[in-house]
């Protein structure tokens, strides 16, 4: 990579960012990220994008389900790829997937060390920065329902990589390495790739404004990334219904500090924003433009969130998650944090780095083993799981034909023990829809809502079906096989079924 006049007066290079040395450090700053923030394949969001893996390499799965996770994907490669990738291989999927877990935490973090590199000079600072966010991984980002980074392999955060290194592209003025970027960004999350774009807008507009030193001031241009194009679907009750399990769609009801996870950022980036000026750094960092452009991007997207969440008559825009553009902004805040923590307090005194890092880390263990207290931190392949759910779902994966249908609790994810899982990723088998994840499902893609509605409410009271119930999913479904999360001697009538399978909390049982 050549060398603009501003890496030079900072004394980077190229090849610095890419020497052995410094590559073998974020490799051991990415393994030390991935045991703090653990491994849980096949969780939350997982239930979708690994059900669309496992489809892609094996079309005889999920027969009477794929629609809940093959409409949506067709806009990304994501799951193409992943599949390409263990074909190519000969890797069995559970091994592939956590390869590319780590090779997408490593490229985040690489990304953040080359912008780190161009706003702070000295190798405390740039260390900090990445360090910071590397601990930070897990770290919930205000209001959306979401973190920095995923306990499994996640699009975003594949796109987020590629996102950070379009960031450094238009720093150093190569655009059209930021546009490959951003395009393959897109192709991977294109929602998450649409703020990258605006992000970069900013950022070119704020080092063209800091070359000339005219005033600073948000460009009129900036509202024609507003996305006037959409094609609206009249909502539907069952489409309602569907978005009401999103809490995050209703703005108007977030609590107080989740506004102030809103604001605050601002006041800071604002407040740095006036300290750099007075400041005065003449070194040619980049961090002055960022920091501005982190600004504009932060007002604007608000505004812009703003705009589409708050009006009932653009509830049909919600699905497309304006507010996230929190994420990116999230993630530069801290990295710019970091490195300023690096280059005014910690210096290069260990002792400093002990005090912050080390409370740090253990904080965010803990409050990871909180959120999953039934599964293992680190749920690796050909480990046999603690969870009793994993269990019964390795059970039905190896016992059960591949065109089976079954039903379970459909507020399954949020029992005890269950620890979020998804059934469909897991079990690899087809399921009538649940209500907290299929339903968030349906919130995006209209044309699923009635089924949503139609299945979930036939499995309502669950807790207290017998055999007829039982018996009247399979008439109208055609559902084949029930897992029931209650003793033999407190459960329901088991006529007209056998249960082959059980563990200290389930029973998987089959209807004939």
């Amino acid at each position: 990579m050549s060398d603009s006049p501003q890496n030079s007066r900072l004394g980077l290079s190229g090849a610095g960012e890419f020497s052995a040395a410094n590559l073998a450090l974020l490799a051991l700053l990415t393994v030390f990220a991935f045991l703090v923030m653990g491994y849980h394949p096949g969780l939350e969001d997982d239930a979708f994008y690994l059900a669309a893996i496992k489809r892609n390499l094996n079309p005889a799965l999920f027969p009477h389900d794929s629609e809940f996770f093959r409409l949506q994907f067709q806009a990304t490669i994501f799951d193409k790829l992943i599949a390409w990738s263990v074909r190519l291989s000969h890797l069995p999927l559970a091994w592939t997937a956590l390869l590319w877990q780590v090779a997408a935490i490593f490229l985040l973090l690489h990304g953040c060390w080359r912008i780190s590199r161009r706003c702070f000079s000295g190798a405390s600072a740039q260390w900090a920065a990445v360090t910071t966010v590397a601990v930070l991984l897990t770290l919930p980002v205000s209001g959306i329902a979401m973190t920095l980074a995923d306990q499994y392999l996640h699009p975003r955060t594949l796109a987020t990589a590629a996102i950070l290194a379009a960031i450094v592209a238009v720093i150093d003025r190569r655009l059209w390495l930021a546009g490959v970027l951003l395009a393959i960004a897109f192709a991977i999350h294109a929602i998450m790739a649409s703020f990258g774009i605006s992000f970069c807008f900013f950022l070119f507009w704020s080092l063209r404004t800091s070359q000339t030193r005219r005033p600073s001031a948000m460009p009129v241009t900036a509202a024609l990334l507003l996305p006037l194009g959409w094609l609206f679907e009249p909502a539907s009750d069952a489409w309602r219904q569907a978005a009401a399990t999103r809490s995050f769609y209703f703005i108007g009801r977030w609590e107080w500090y989740e506004w102030l996870g809103v604001f605050a950022p601002l006041i800071l980036i604002y407040v740095l924003q006036r300290f750099l000026r007075a400041e005065d750094r003449s070194d040619g960092s980049a961090l002055p433009p960022l920091v501005s452009s982190l600004l504009y991007y932060g007002v604007f997207q608000t505004a812009a969130g703003l705009l589409v969440m708050l009006p009932p008559s653009l509830e049909r825009l919600r699905p497309f998650e304006p507010m996230r553009y929190l994420h990116l902004l999230y993630l530069l805040f801290f990295l710019i944090g970091g490195g300023l923590l690096g280059r005014y307090v910690l210096d290069r005194k260990i002792y400093r780095w002990l005090l912050l890092f080390v409370p740090l880390s253990a904080g965010m263990f803990y409050a990871q083993r909180q959120m999953y207290p039934a599964s293992a931190h680190l749920e690796l392949p050909g480990v046999t799981p603690q969870n009793a759910w994993l269990q019964a779902f390795a059970w039905i994966r190896q016992n059960t034909p591949v065109d089976s249908l079954f039903a379970l609790d459909p507020r399954y994810v949020t029992l005890p023990g269950e620890d979020y899982h998804g059934f469909r990723a897991l079990a690899e088998r087809s399921v009538l829809t649940d209500y907290d994840k299929d339903g968030g499902m349906a919130a995006r893609v209209p044309r699923l809502a009635p089924r949503w509605l139609k299945e979930v409410n036939a499995q309502s009271g669950w807790r207290n079906f017998q055999a007829t119930d039982f018996q009247r999913l399979k008439n109208e479904f055609g559902v084949t096989w029930v897992i029931l999360s209650r003793p033999a001697a407190e459960g329901p009538d088991l006529q007209g079924m056998t249960c082959p399978y059980q563990n200290r909390q389930l029973q998987v049982c089959r209807l004939y």
